[in-house]
């Protein structure tokens, strides 16, 4: 069984097939044309199929294919007004000419397009220097050359556009990835580094307590390793992120969020609104992450706070999420200037329209405070 690759007929064997034929057809026409007029029609044609074929290999190397191309265009033109000969370029060399010229112009670097350009209008004036009276096909061909110019630029742009599109769309996968590492992830390692801490000290003063204490470490390194799998899924295509991923966590997971920080640090208090209505999706996911991120905080770097509140409002305007602490006002909160958790947290609330303040609390401790508008949907 032969499992050789077979060639793959893409665009650029479409274009050039299309090329080709329209060639073919150009130079056939020519050719008739000047024999019913008796005019010599070897010359032309063959000056012509040489640029064309040029044109239909520029793939290989569209600098080198562009100045070879011209050469042989003004070698031509130099050589017909020697031996008095029809003007050169005929219409196949201008039309090949102006693939050439689009080509070059659209894709090579800044300063190997600008020599092309340069050599294409150094040989235009050429053929209008050495002419009494400019000829018609060098009239035309200079007006090729500027149209092929033009054309290769407007490409240019348009390929530049399309390019900054795509890193535009990279750069948010590689933020969205960025977050989800941080607020996932690493509160997962932060849970497991807290509850490692504590088996020491319970392993110590408590050794009858120490299989339990191993037991939530080990259900915390599941976590861990199920919310990388779910980052993990980002990276896939769009169908199969949507069925590796879990659904977005509802309100009451908060809930399962404060019980994971109990006995890891101060005691937290949740407050939910009354008759709660449904959030959603990315207003609950970032309700979730904040709440969650700001927790990992309080254990990290207030674990002298005695107590920190969750509490989360909602009316008609959006909802509203405050958690705070108690932490003495003498110790110095340490958190990282531009810490990715807040620039996380930011950038969430900031995408929904809302904002977020982040700073010590009235008189003692840390708080932080965001406000989601959002058009809240009536119970059923």
């Amino acid at each position: 069984m032969n499992t050789a690759r077979r060639p793959v007929w893409g665009p650029k064997a479409a274009v050039n097939t299309a090329l080709g034929v329209v060639f073919t057809a150009v130079l056939l026409f020519m050719a008739v044309e000047y024999m019913s007029q008796g005019r010599p029609w070897a010359f032309d044609t063959g000056v012509g199929l040489a640029v064309c074929l040029v044109a239909l290999g520029r793939a290989r190397h569209r600098g080198w294919a562009a100045a070879i191309g011209l050469a042989i265009a003004g070698g031509a033109g130099l050589f017909a007004r020697l031996t008095h000969l029809p003007g050169e370029p005929g219409a196949g060399a201008v039309l090949a000419l102006l693939v050439l010229g689009g080509s070059a112009i659209r894709a090579l670097p800044s300063r190997q397009a600008a020599a092309i350009a340069a050599a294409g209008f150094a040989l235009m004036t050429v053929g209008w220097l050495t002419t009494d009276a400019p000829s018609t096909p060098v009239r035309v061909g200079t007006n090729v050359w500027v149209l092929a110019l033009g054309t290769g630029l407007g490409l240019r742009f348009l390929d530049y556009r399309r390019r900054m599109a795509t890193e535009a769309i990279r750069r948010d996968e590689r933020l969205t990835l960025a977050r989800e590492l941080h607020d996932v992830v690493a509160h997962h390692i932060t849970g497991i580094v807290v509850q490692a801490q504590a088996t020491r000290i319970v392993g110590k003063r408590q050794p009858e307590m120490l299989d339990q204490a191993v037991a939530g470490i080990e259900e915390a390194g599941s976590e861990a390793l199920a919310a990388m799998r779910r980052v993990v899924g980002l990276l896939r295509d769009t169908d199969d992120a949507a069925t590796t991923s879990p659904p977005t966590p509802g309100p009451e997971q908060l809930a399962e969020i404060v019980r994971r920080f109990q006995g890891h640090g101060p005691d937290v208090e949740l407050r939910l609104p009354e008759n709660q209505r449904p959030w959603p999706p990315e207003v609950t996911t970032t309700v979730h992450r904040i709440v969650q991120e700001s927790l990992t905080n309080i254990v990290r770097h207030a674990s002298h706070a005695r107590s920190a509140t969750v509490d989360i409002a909602q009316d008609p305007a959006g909802v509203t999420v405050r958690i705070t602490d108690d932490a003495p006002p003498g110790h110095t909160r340490h958190l990282p200037k531009g810490g990715f958790g807040l620039i996380g947290m930011r950038e969430r609330v900031e995408a929904l329209g809302g904002t977020l303040t982040v700073g010590p609390g009235p008189g003692a401790g840390w708080s932080v405070l965001a406000k989601v508008p959002v058009l809240l949907k009536e119970g059923r």
